[in-house]
């Protein structure tokens, strides 16, 4: 069974950067695709960029390309997402996710929550001065 367990949340002024963690256990490096989402108040989750641990290729959606940076340690079994230039819009609650990799019809769509087949609980993220 897999586990995700994300950490690093925390309260960020604007403008400021904070590090996310996603911890997975029962999880083969390789063998999936990791997401990040996020859930502001009042929204629906939304996704904001994948690591395929296969090949390394990554996907940021508009609203995060160029501020945050996913990226995994195959040792540690972690993804993280690297924050920066944080605005009170991105405050929220950040979820990972794990799709595995298998023979489909159709491509994969990264930013689409029901691609994924194992979630985490969540760490709230909130920006304010």
């Amino acid at each position: 069974q897999v586990q995700l367990v994300e950490s690093g949340g925390g309260l960020v002024r604007p403008g400021g950067s904070l590090t996310l963690s996603c911890a997975a256990s029962g999880f083969t490096w390789g063998y999936w695709n990791v997401g990040w989402f996020r859930q502001a108040p009042g929204r629906e989750r939304e996704g904001l960029s994948c690591i395929s641990t296969n090949d390394g290729r990554t996907f940021y959606t508009d609203s995060v390309k160029g501020r945050f940076t996913i990226s995994g340690d195959n040792a540690k079994n972690t993804v993280y997402l690297q924050m920066s230039s944080l605005k009170p819009e991105d405050a929220g609650i950040y979820y990972c996710a794990a799709y595995r990799l298998r023979a489909r019809v159709g491509v994969f769509e990264p930013f689409s929550e029901s691609e994924y087949d194992y979630w985490g609980q969540g760490t709230q993220v909130a920006v304010s001065s």
